[in-house]
């Protein structure tokens, strides 16, 4: 009997969004998180957004991001207070409406009885269609939309539910890659452009 296969490298992208991050309340350790959490099983960070809480800035980011084929991890802006904007930026973003989410009303009034009204339960407004993210510290799910992993900004839910993800959608550990330098003395860069231009389109698997 074989082992199962080796799974591909990918290579994720990452948003994170808040003014508070933005205006140095708090410092961002999600970059840095996720980096290391990626690296650990073969993967890559292709690129890492820092947003603020703007609608208009989130919605037209999301509307790209959505377009890009990686899967995308994106933390903050989830919860029910006017400064998060996140779940309807991305309904806006992938042209859905804003719609009560039965199974995630379920579970805010399974944690919260009937302080889930009126403000708790906003939360539970999602993106129509979506997919519910399990979220273990609190209950409170994040959500997954055409391969975007919608998730809280705080760390102590986001990178659980993160670890969990990897290990149910893009199980096991890739190969890792291999990182090559080669020192070339005495050459201006200038003058080494056309090799790397053909270096490129003649190996594109590098």
């Amino acid at each position: 009997m074989t082992g199962a296969a080796t799974p591909k490298p990918l290579a994720f992208g990452l948003i994170v969004i808040g003014d508070e991050v933005l205006v140095g309340g708090r410092s961002d350790g999600h970059f840095a998180h996720f980096k290391t959490l990626l690296a650990g099983r073969g993967h890559t960070l292709a690129w890492h957004w820092l947003l603020p809480d703007d609608p208009e800035v989130l919605t037209a980011h999301l509307r790209f991001s959505l377009t890009r084929p990686e899967p995308v991890f994106c933390c903050g802006g989830i919860g029910a207070t006017p400064d998060d904007h996140t779940r309807a930026c991305a309904a806006a973003a992938a042209g859905l409406s804003l719609a009560r989410h039965p199974e995630a009303a379920a579970l805010i009034e399974g944690r919260f009885g009937a302080a889930a009204y009126p403000n708790r339960i906003l939360m539970a407004d999602l993106p129509y269609g979506c997919d519910l993210i399990a979220n273990p510290y609190n209950q409170i799910p994040g959500f997954r939309l055409a391969g975007h992993h919608f998730l809280p900004g705080f760390p102590e839910m986001a990178w659980p539910m993160a670890e969990a993800i990897l290990d149910a959608r893009y199980p096991g550990r890739a190969a890792a890659g291999l990182d090559l330098a080669v020192l070339v003395s005495g050459v201006p860069e200038s003058e080494l452009i056309p090799l790397m231009s053909r270096i490129g389109p003649s190996h594109p698997e590098i």
